[in-house]
């Protein structure tokens, strides 16, 4: 896929320091505390009430002369907040990895077709955000998350989740190398995302109530395939707009073709199991995504239309 001059998007969100905290000092906050509770329990039990009176003398005393207790406490750091690493306050699209750039890339490519798509419809295109993490990332109402579930979408927050390293397994451990192999993962994320402000995730999880296991199940699988023919719709018009590279197409169906139910349970030293299926046999996520990309049209991705997947 052509990356050189291209427009990046603004709505990647570098999530990949968060959570991380100083731990320089716990002189003003809730370290202090805990602190000062585990001293005075020591105090309590070795000494009584007697070893209470005399720390707060001794507390007040070192005040009287300019002293600080609660910094001695804590080696004289400074108060204890959350902060953010350098690595979090980065410009992903511009000072990112390659493929952290290549990711912004892609994500505007998927803005330009569904901004056109969505208008030649009548409607605007609410554009997603992409959330890049490292390890682990709070999703909002879709919860906290570990980069072992792999990229998802969260309806909740009409954003998508990626941690980069993901793309390391698909090439190491599945065979599927490739920008666009990866460039296909986040196209499918954003299909979801036009499943969700089309109304077809709020639709299938109603359709859900009620039923057992595995028809909840062939629901899912047929959210999934759908999500792979928006792919390729994307494709076909990302091919339009900018061209793509010889193998560009077989990257992403090798993709498809490696992350099927079957092929990853066969994987797994299991025999398949079809009502255990959530996104479908590799050769029904290779079919829809080359659907979608020889027809270049929203429409013919009805996977709920049609006993034949």
């Amino acid at each position: 896929m052509r990356r050189s001059g291209r427009r990046k998007s603004s709505n990647v969100v570098n999530r990949k320091g968060e959570g991380r905290q100083s731990l320089g000092g716990l002189g003003g906050g809730g370290g202090s505390s805990v602190i000062i509770m585990l001293l005075l329990r020591l105090i309590m039990t070795r000494f009584g009430l007697a070893g209470i009176a005399i720390l707060v003398v001794g507390f007040f005393a070192l005040q009287a002369v300019g002293l600080n207790p609660l910094q001695m406490l804590s080696g004289g750091g400074q108060d204890y907040a959350p902060q953010q690493s350098a690595t979090s306050q980065a410009d992903l699209c511009e000072s990112g990895s390659e493929t952290e750039q290549f990711m912004c890339v892609v994500l505007a490519s998927t803005e330009d077709v569904w901004n056109g798509e969505f208008t030649r419809r009548g409607g605007p295109y609410p554009e997603p955000e992409l959330h890049i993490f490292a390890g682990g990332v709070s999703a909002g109402a879709c919860g906290y998350a570990s980069s072992a579930v792999g990229p998802f979408y969260c309806p909740a927050t009409n954003a998508l989740y990626l941690d980069t390293e993901f793309f390391t397994e698909l090439s190491r451990r599945f065979g599927a190398p490739g920008d666009f192999a990866q460039a296909y993962v986040v196209a499918h994320e954003v299909g979801h995302h036009i499943q969700n402000v089309s109304g077809t995730l709020s639709q299938v999880q109603r359709a859900k109530q009620g039923l057992t296991g595995p028809g909840q199940n062939e629901l899912q699988v047929r959210v999934e395939l759908q999500a792979d023919c928006l792919a390729g719709v994307w494709a076909h018009h990302e091919n339009e707009l900018a061209g793509l590279d010889d193998g560009d197409i077989e990257e992403a169906l090798a993709a498809a073709n490696a992350i099927g139910d079957d092929t990853l349970q066969r994987q797994a030293g299991q025999r398949p199991m079809p009502d255990s299926f959530t996104h479908g046999t590799s050769a029904q996520r290779m079919d829809w995504f080359k659907r979608g990309y020889d027809t270049g049209e929203m429409e013919d991705c009805d996977t709920f239309a049609t006993d034949a997947l």
